[in-house]
């Protein structure tokens, strides 16, 4: 075996490897939150997740996972705890929280506070340290895109005081809002789970 061959089997086994470890961090990531902490639909959905990145490994992590893969989100409370900032989603054209792909990171926590600033422009003062909920929802097909599964890693988040919200590419719109205009505006149900948790303690 050449030198060159043997070193690029070394460097495709690291790679594996590296993989697997962000697997690793993902699942894990599942069972920080305590179940007693977690409702009967909380705990369907992790565990429905759970199980499809056990049978499909650390693709799952990638968009290369076409029937679905991981993502991560976060619902950004006001510093006072009385209003959230929601962003009209481009492509869905929805009232959502902030989140987006792990694109092989198994670090979901992570994920959900960089896909946060993104897309508000604000660093969150405050992130759980763990999952607050989980979801499982169809994305509808586009062109060079099948309909496909986003597994959701939920968090909450806090803004500081003076934040000062700004508008990404991802969005149309944003907007803070009372719980109360949030639910008015039709969100889904699982926003509207994330949304009657209320404010972090």
């Amino acid at each position: 075996m050449s030198r060159a061959g043997s070193g690029g089997e070394a460097a495709e086994g690291h790679a594996s490897a590296e993989a697997a470890l962000e697997l690793d961090r993902a699942r894990a990531s599942l069972r920080a939150t305590p179940d007693a902490a977690l409702t009967d639909v909380q705990r369907s959905f992790r565990d429905e997740i759970d199980r499809f990145l056990a049978e499909h490994g650390p693709v799952a992590l990638t968009r290369a996972c076409l029937p679905g893969h991981l993502t991560a989100s976060c619902l950004l409370w006001s510093h006072d705890g009385s209003r959230i900032l929601l962003h009209h989603h481009r492509k869905l054209g929805l009232w959502l929280q902030f989140g987006g792909h792990c694109d092989g990171e198994g670090d979901t926590r992570g994920v959900a506070l960089r896909e946060t600033e993104e897309e508000s422009g604000i660093l969150p003062d405050r992130l759980t340290e763990t999952p607050v909920d989980f979801d499982v929802h169809a994305i509808p097909a586009r062109p060079g895109e099948p309909e496909h599964l986003h597994l959701d890693v939920r968090y909450l988040a806090v803004a500081p005081e003076a934040a000062r919200e700004s508008l990404s590419e991802e969005s149309l719109a944003l907007e803070w809002l009372t719980p109360a205009e949030a639910l008015e505006r039709g969100v889904d149900d699982s926003l509207r789970r994330m949304i009657l948790l209320g404010p972090p303690g």
